[in-house]
């Protein structure tokens, strides 16, 4: 799918946004729709790096960029921001999708593995808020007015409909 053409509503007209998870499921799809609006230039943000080039290729390098990104570190994020801004000149759009399930074994409360718990709260809840902080300031910054910072959450092991941390204990 090489250089997607913008649909007729063109909505996004101009607009530059990053998708953080953007190199595989409703990042992707979003960095699509996105693309497809109109949008001047989508960066991908994610840990999964032959997957973001590979969204890269297929959007075109002439409007999609791939950035190495884990938003569970405070200092990836901000580079992240400060990089968009300096390649397109602005940010007006952060699109905050990365997030992580944790163990999807059967442990009980009593077998928590609380260092996978912190790695599911730094990525799905303080990653988003240092996205929401750093575009935000980005776009203070830049004059944007009208800026759009989306945060979408999701369980990935939700298809299975079994909770995460509290089981039955014996």
């Amino acid at each position: 799918m090489a250089n997607l053409s913008p649909t007729a509503n063109n909505k996004l007209h101009g607009k530059v946004a990053i998708v953080t998870g953007g190199a595989s499921g409703i990042g992707e799809a979003t960095a699509r729709h996105i693309i497809n609006d109109g949008a001047r230039a989508v960066v991908i943000a994610d840990v999964q790096d032959d997957k973001g080039e590979n969204v890269v290729a297929s959007i075109g390098s002439d409007r999609c960029t791939y950035i190495h990104c884990d938003v569970a570190d405070e200092n990836q994020v901000k580079s992240l921001v400060e990089s968009t801004v300096s390649i397109y000149g602005r940010l007006d759009i952060m699109f905050s999708n990365a997030g992580i399930s944790g163990a999807t074994s059967n442990q009980t409360v009593l077998d928590l593995d609380l260092s996978d718990f912190d790695k599911v709260i730094a990525v799905n809840t303080r990653g988003m808020a240092a996205c929401v902080k750093h575009a935000a300031g980005a776009m203070k910054e830049g004059g944007v007015r009208g800026g759009l910072i989306c945060t979408v959450t999701a369980q990935p092991t939700a298809r299975r409909a079994q909770p995460l941390i509290f089981r039955p204990i014996g």
